[in-house]
Formats: structure tokens, sequence, C-alpha cells
């Protein structure tokens, strides 16, 4: 279990650290975690992307603004999940994930290392109970994930750093999810300026830096939806 901008996070590689995840978190099981990228050049391994959804990410990685968006897995993408089932529960029906990045440094080293030395993926869900926040306090979690995870790694003050003007009441405690593909989870199309192109990126989750990301959203797509709660 590790920090991250948005509170606390458990995090996995392979199917038996997912079903526990599952059943520690009691959650659905139709409902897969994210997978965290800890650089834009292993989001390009993992994710099917055109330009402008590369471009749009990229500027969230330069700015250093957490970014989620539904993404379909690429051919070679999908042969670094561990053939054991993970698979399962990293993807819907349509093949589709949530691409993170930008989610915080200490979870973002382990990413990385995980990656870069092994290539293992690191499969992610929010440390608390189906439903409910943890507040970005390892008080928030619940005996039955302190229970039931191998490692804790400890940082309130990191998490309360983020948004250090927010109270538990008003902080964010998770990241802007964007779904990028339409009901058949094909990636939507490029718009190259045009007014109008259907499907759209649609904001599907607020978070934080909704402020900011809503704005580089009219930034780099003409077209684009605010449907809260929509798929997840």
């Amino acid at each position: 279990m590790s920090p991250t901008k948005v509170g606390y996070i458990i995090m996995t590689t392979d199917e038996r650290g997912l079903d526990r995840k599952f059943n520690i978190k009691e959650r659905a099981r139709n409902k897969p975690g994210v997978v965290l990228c800890s650089s834009i050049k292993q989001l390009e391994h993992l994710a099917v992307l055109n330009d402008e959804i590369l471009n749009f990410y990229q500027d969230h990685w330069d700015q250093d603004i957490l970014l989620g968006c539904i993404l379909p897995w690429s051919k070679s993408g999908k042969s670094f999940i561990p053939d054991d089932g993970s698979r399962n529960y990293m993807m819907d029906k349509r093949e589709t994930s949530c691409f993170v990045v930008r989610f915080g440094t200490p979870s973002e080293q382990f990413a990385k290392v995980l990656w870069e030395d092994d290539k293992k993926l690191c499969f992610a869900s929010s440390a608390n109970p189906s439903g409910q926040g943890n507040r970005g306090v390892i008080s928030g979690i619940g005996s039955k994930i302190e229970s039931g995870v191998d490692m804790i790694l400890a940082a309130d003050e990191y998490v309360a750093s983020i948004q250090p003007n927010s109270s538990e009441q008003t902080r964010y405690e998770q990241g802007v999810m964007i779904s990028m593909v339409d009901e058949d989870g094909v990636l939507v199309p490029e718009q190259k300026g045009q007014r109008g192109v259907l499907p759209a990126p649609t904001l599907i989750r607020k978070g934080l830096s909704v402020n900011k990301i809503t704005n580089l959203l009219s930034d780099h797509f003409n077209s684009w939806d605010f449907r809260q709660g929509a798929y997840y």
C-alpha cells in the first residue's frame, strides 16, 4: 500500500494480488483497477493512442497533473499482462482499462522500478472499502485492508501537502477520469481542429485538478462531454 496525490492505494502486479485486493476492498469484480504508468513512453507501449490523446497526456505530464483515461490495450501492451488470470481483473468486456499518469512521487517510484527493472505492470485502486474514502490518512484505510496487505508505506504528510488548503470534507480523494473510447471500446476519432466530431472525449469522474484538466480538454479538443458517473 502506497500514498498518492489523492490518498492511499493498494498496488499489486499479478492475479493473486488482484484477487486479494478485490476481497479486502469488498469491491465488485466487474470494476477493474487502474494501470499506473511511470512514463509517457510506458503509456505508449501499453495503450492504443492517437496523436491528439498523446499530446493531451504529455501536457499533463509536463505540468505534473494527475490524469486517468479509459483506453484500449494495444497488442504489445497485452503481452505484458501476466498470463495468470490478471486480464480478467484488469480489463472490462471491451478490453479497456484506465491508464493513469502523475499519481504522486512515492507510488511513481514503485511503478518506475517495476517497469524499468522487470517490465512488470503496476495495478492499483484506492485503499479503502469500496465506496468509502480513506481521507489520505492511514487511520482511514480500515482494519481489513490494514491486515490484508503485505506492506504499508505511510506518508500522511505527503498526501496532505498536495491539497494544503483543503479539509477532510473538501479535499478530493480521487483523480479525474476521462473516457477516450466509444461504447464498444474503440478509440474516439481525432478532431483535427473540427467542431462537432463524435464520439468525443468524455469526463466521467471529477477529482483533483478538475479545473485545470477541463481547461486542457478545451485546448486540445473542440468537442468533449461531461457525464459524471458514466461507465465507472
